[in-house]
């Protein structure tokens, strides 16, 4: 299964919009994950138009309607394979083994709010995130993440969408 993950996306906001690119690979994957931070419902909605399965959490900007609509952490199977979705993984320091005691039967936990891509993974768990495909703050450019899950595995890497 490919699985399109992003975060962080923070629309509307002026112009901005998501890049054609990721836009491309969110309709071709079999699932997206958003790991929070849509900002307004309508972001949520152009995203689910898609057409591409959603799994989402909402994350601390995230107006009340997209808070109602969505959880703050998902715990969820696909292929076989437990993930976690959250908005906010907490300071670095200590971040992967919190996050293993915090979701203690899965294989990844996807999470966002530094805007900043990163990919831990130690003793079979893993964490990743992808992340900004629009504001991309102190990372070298906009990112999002593909996944794909095989044989009871997933793997992920980052997708750079330009500065």
């Amino acid at each position: 299964m490919l699985i399109a993950v992003i975060s962080d996306t923070h629309l509307p906001r002026g112009n901005r919009r998501l890049a054609a690119a990721c836009v491309e690979r969110v309709a071709d994957a079999d699932l997206v994950i958003h790991a929070g931070d849509f900002v307004a419902a309508s972001a949520l909605d152009e995203l689910e138009a898609v057409g591409t399965p959603l799994a989402a959490v909402h994350g601390n900007v995230d107006d009340a309607e997209v808070r109602s609509r969505l959880p703050k952490q998902l715990t969820f199977a696909v292929d076989g394979l437990a993930l976690g979705v959250v908005h906010d993984g907490g300071p670095a320091r200590g971040r992967l083994d919190r996050l293993a005691r915090r979701f203690p039967d899965v294989a990844a936990v996807i999470f966002g709010h530094s805007h900043m891509p990163l990919h831990e993974k130690r003793e079979g768990f893993q964490i990743f995130n992808p992340g900004s495909p629009t504001e991309r703050r102190r990372a070298p450019g906009h990112t999002m993440g593909m996944a794909r899950t095989e044989s009871g595995q997933v793997s992920f890497e980052h997708v750079y969408l330009g500065e």
